[in-house]
């Protein structure tokens, strides 16, 4: 799955395109995807520790056209010295007109979450349907402190590929990931992902708390005027089960349903998480 890149103002941000025109790739249990003719196509926006890599296995298995981005400051994309929601909000509109896609469904996870519902709050016309993986306005302090402990716990430099797996205690399978997910550098291989979010942790475990936030997510899920459907890990230690009901009284028209699986939905069990998300991707695949 070769990395696309398109200019996104003064950056160069980085993608990967599934299911293009002919393109057939591997979905679950070996069996093959084609995007349908003229359906609305897909965006996939990932979290805080991933990249559009770990996306296109869910993209493949939907069947769709779909788009796998890497925001700013994470993969192959460019560091940026704005990292603020509208900033990455603005990203998945870039991403649209690079791809003359004038709608998309868009599918974002945890921070990709927030970014891509800020995005659809403020663009209803650009998004015929909105899923939420793991993400809501607010997170369960425990399960932040210890996501900080991971992420500020995370190195510099690996000396190889091999203990950067195993620091991440990953399987032997997931070699290819990794190779995807480290860049060469100096001394061994990095993640790559920004210092500026290993910072922002850093600041939270001295203080206790997170920078105070620039815009409300929470006005921003209430704004929604999209079909919007919330997947929720039922053993997720951030999305906490008794946030579920302010999201739904934030926007009743949002629909939630859970899956077996941490907050790492796609990695946990994929097989559910597509099964969640089809009949939702089916109904708004309206054609353009």
């Amino acid at each position: 799955m070769s990395v696309k890149r398109f200019r996104a103002g003064d950056l160069q941000l980085a993608y990967r395109l599934v299911n293009s025109g002919r393109q057939r790739l591997r979905g679950l249990r070996g069996q093959t995807q084609k995007s349908a003719p003229g359906s609305v196509p897909l965006v996939f926006v990932h979290g805080l520790s991933f990249f559009s890599y770990d996306w296109v296995p869910v993209a493949s298995a939907l069947g769709r056209e779909a788009a796998c981005l890497d925001m700013r400051g994470f993969g192959d994309s460019d560091w940026s010295g704005d990292y603020s929601v509208p900033a990455m909000a603005g990203d998945i509109g870039a991403l649209l007109e690079h791809l003359g896609w004038a709608r998309a469904i868009v599918i974002g996870h945890s921070m990709g979450g927030r970014n891509a519902a800020y995005f659809a709050a403020r663009n209803p016309r650009r998004v015929a349907g909105l899923a939420l993986i793991d993400y809501a306005p607010e997170y369960a302090s425990a399960g932040v402190q210890r996501a900080a402990q991971s992420v500020t716990a995370v190195p510099d430099v690996f000396p190889s590929v091999d203990a950067a797996m195993a620091h991440f205690k990953a399987a032997r399978e997931k070699r290819v990931r990794f190779e995807a997910y480290l860049l060469k550098v100096e001394g061994g291989f990095a993640v790559k992902r920004d210092t500026w979010f290993r910072d922002q942790y850093r600041k939270l475990l001295e203080t206790g708390a997170l920078p105070k936030p620039r815009v409300d997510m929470w006005k921003a899920l209430a704004r929604l005027r999209v079909p919007t459907l919330v997947v929720r890990g039922s053993r997720s230690e951030l999305f906490a089960a008794e946030t579920v009901d302010k999201v739904k009284a934030a926007n009743p028209a949002i629909c939630v349903v859970e899956v077996d699986a941490g907050h790492n939905v796609a990695a946990d069990n994929i097989t559910g998480l597509v099964a969640a998300l089809r009949p939702f991707v089916e109904k708004g695949s309206v054609a353009l």
